[in-house]
């Protein structure tokens, strides 16, 4: 019979192995560059990723181009071929177009003060003067023979000169996030990049959030993450009526939650692996299944500690751990197939994602057997001890006699 409960002490070190380095990196966030590599998600700004068609244009040129235009950016390239930017929110600017301002206003008292150089200047004053007059009366109707003499009169406005600025042409608003904004700061950083750097060929994503958003989401996924640990420990404590099981338990969560996201606040320092909205739910379901685990080993510890009343309590515990050893490695391992096709299979996209949950799932099978039940055996040994109970570990070994 393996002796899981007599090997603790190796498993602690392993765990320290697992968890040191992860939490190294994870301390080294707020103070350097290394560390976790957060998504727009959490800190506000644009992401823009776009592909030029001289495939040699290197990220380190468009950020350059950035810096010309007193932007500061970070540009990668990805595995798509892609350039990835981040930089500062930049948002895209409507401008009311005058055509349609000139259409409401279809009085008579306005027809005059269209300018005959038909001017995008003039024909967007006229506007403002037009429902004006409107407003001034609004018990009085139009004449029909009002809209005739409007015609006439708007219809230099279309024909402007070409020298009109392009900020007065109609805009549909927001473009969509695969083509190339022709509007505002992006607009001109277009232009800018292709006359530097050639025409673009494609333009993959374009996102921005604001400060604000980004840090509601971080604040609401830090109480997501505390209140839901609190809430299974608290469950457990209640269901097991012993308070060492759910410290014990949310120890393990802990342990857990230090490796997954060490795991990619080291993968972020060197492979630049960036920490999305997506992250959170893989957390929460990587704490839900350890628990799932945790739960199963502890109530089998609980059945066999009354089956078999005056045993050591560190027996009890390793016989209940092999007990639900086969379960708990066969459950883990069906999970882990089909995550591993998703991460081979399932595309870019949610590949964090699903290296979480793989990460999660396999290190929290593990710490259910190896880290909450051992933590459980020791913190009962130093009860015993503190009151003065017999602890007593496992038989001795008979000696020898001696000739």
């Amino acid at each position: 019979m393996f002796d899981v409960i007599g090997k603790r002490r190796w498993f602690y070190a392993l765990s320290l192995l697992l968890t040191i380095p992860g939490l190294f990196f994870i301390l080294l966030s707020p103070i350097s560059d290394a560390g976790l590599q957060l998504t727009i998600d959490y800190t506000g700004g644009t992401r823009w990723e776009i592909k030029f068609e001289n495939p040699a244009v290197t990220p380190d040129q468009v950020e350059q181009v950035f810096a010309a235009n007193g932007l500061e950016a970070t540009a990668i390239r990805t595995g798509s071929g892609y350039i990835e930017i981040k930089t500062k929110p930049i948002g895209l600017q409507a401008v009311p177009s005058a055509a349609p301002s000139a259409a409401p206003s279809g009085s008579a008292a306005p027809s005059g003060s269209v300018a005959p150089s038909g001017s995008a200047g003039a024909s967007a004053a006229a506007s403002p003067a037009g429902s004006a007059s409107a407003s001034s009366s609004p018990g009085a109707s139009a004449p029909p023979s009002a809209a005739p003499s409007a015609a006439p009169s708007s219809s230099p406005a279309p024909s402007a000169s070409p020298g009109t600025s392009p900020s007065a042409s109609p805009s549909a608003g927001p473009v969509g996030n695969t083509e190339l904004p022709t509007d505002g700061k992006l607009g001109e950083m277009v232009v800018a990049l292709e006359k530097q750097l050639g025409p673009i060929a494609s333009q993959a994503s374009l996102t921005t959030i604001g400060a604000v958003v980004s840090s509601d989401l971080l604040r609401q996924a830090l109480i997501l993450i505390v209140v839901g640990s609190l809430g299974i420990v608290a469950w457990i404590t209640y269901r097991f009526r012993d308070v060492k099981f759910g410290v014990t338990a949310l120890v393990s969560l802990l342990h857990d939650v230090i490796v997954v996201v060490g795991a990619f606040a080291i993968l972020g320092t060197f492979f630049h692996v960036e920490i999305d909205a997506l992250f959170v739910t893989a957390m929460l379901t990587v704490i839900g299944f350890s628990v799932h685990d945790t739960i199963v080993v502890f109530d089998r510890i609980r059945e066999n500690k009354a089956r078999h009343l005056g045993e050591p309590f560190d027996q009890i515990v390793n016989h209940s751990i092999l007990q639900t050893f086969g379960r708990s490695v066969t459950t883990s391992l069906t999970v882990v197939i089909t995550l591993l096709a998703l991460f081979l299979f399932g595309g870019s996209a949610i590949s964090n994602f699903i290296l979480a949950l793989l990460i999660g799932i396999i290190i929290g099978t593990y710490s259910s057997i190896f880290v909450a039940s051992p933590l459980l055996v020791d913190w009962q040994a130093r009860e015993d001890r503190k009151h003065g109970r017999l602890v007593s570990a496992r038989a001795p070994r008979p000696r020898r006699a001696s000739s």
